[in-house]
């Protein structure tokens, strides 16, 4: 093949990305993403400038974007885009590996990540009863009512980026006011940690969290040197709230399907006093049987 009609490799992936992006776009239904009806929508599926908004980006730069030309994209624009197009976790690392940034696809696939809207009518679902969603490198996802009654801190004043538990419990006095028994939770917490980041320990996300925990936190700094380990398992938590005092609550933990590590945590009363301790925060009533 002559020289002139080779087409270089990043060349040829920006046309397929550009492509796929095309086609992801026209494929979803504008209604089942809230947008407002639109007469004479003349294409199919979202228009750009829909997919812009949605992502938070400039339209003549993602029309570049869509028709291949060459624009710098980094990866947290990119798992914007892919949120904004509703992609699931195989579709996202596609679009990162043909934006060149194969290096860092777990990692920014899912910076942005958050709790998907069937997984947060099931958390709400699950009121009276604290219940969660958090990656394996505890950041929260979502959560319902009850738990943020439980944590009895404002959490959507906390940046979405330090809505991370382990940070938390090392950083935020509000946090840590209603743990109890913390000789004994934080060593634990800081094993299962080590644990995860074992599979994770190239991960610039991963190794971000831990210098931050390093830095700021001594405490931290003195149990991560035990080189404790230990396994996620289904364990009884003792939470306090000034309004009424101790509670015991048993937490219960599921993973998601994909086997991505997210898992769901709900609490359960583990005695009757705390049963009625917790229906007295959520304004429910609880039962507990033993």
């Amino acid at each position: 093949m002559p020289e002139s009609l080779v087409i270089p490799a990043d060349q040829n992936n920006r046309q397929l990305l550009g492509a796929f992006l095309r086609r992801r776009r026209e494929s979803l239904d504008p209604n089942r993403l809230g947008l407002p009806r639109m007469r004479n929508r003349r294409t199919p599926g979202l228009r750009r400038e829909e997919v812009a908004q949605l992502a938070d980006v400039g339209v003549t730069w993602y029309t570049w974007l869509e028709q291949g030309r060459q624009v710098n994209a980094s990866t947290k624009t990119l798992a914007a885009i892919a949120m904004a197009l509703q992609c699931n976790e195989a579709e996202t690392q596609h679009v990162f590996s043909l934006a060149g940034h194969s290096a860092s696809v777990q990692t920014a696939a899912r910076v942005c990540q958050k709790v998907s809207a069937h997984a947060q009518i099931m958390l709400n679902a699950l009121n009276p009863f604290p219940a969660m969603v958090q990656t394996s490198r505890f950041d929260i996802l979502g959560y319902n009512q009850a738990w943020r009654r439980l944590i009895n801190i404002d959490i959507q004043a906390i940046p979405e980026h330090d809505r991370n538990c382990i940070l938390l419990a090392f950083t935020h006095s509000g946090w840590r006011s209603s743990m109890l028994d913390w000789e004994t939770l934080m060593p634990n917490m800081v094993a299962m940690f080590r644990s995860q980041m074992g599979e994770n320990h190239e991960d610039p996300h991963w190794k971000s969290l831990l210098d931050r925990l390093l830095s700021n936190s001594e405490e931290f700094r003195e149990i991560w040197q035990r080189y404790e380990i230990r396994g996620i398992d289904n364990q009884v938590k003792r939470f306090f709230h000034p309004n009424v005092g101790a509670m015991n609550l048993r937490q219960n933990n599921w993973w998601s399907a994909p086997r991505n590590g997210d898992r769901l945590l709900v609490y359960i009363p583990d005695d009757e006093n705390s049963a009625e301790a917790l229906a007295k925060l959520t304004g429910s009533d609880l039962s507990c049987s033993n």
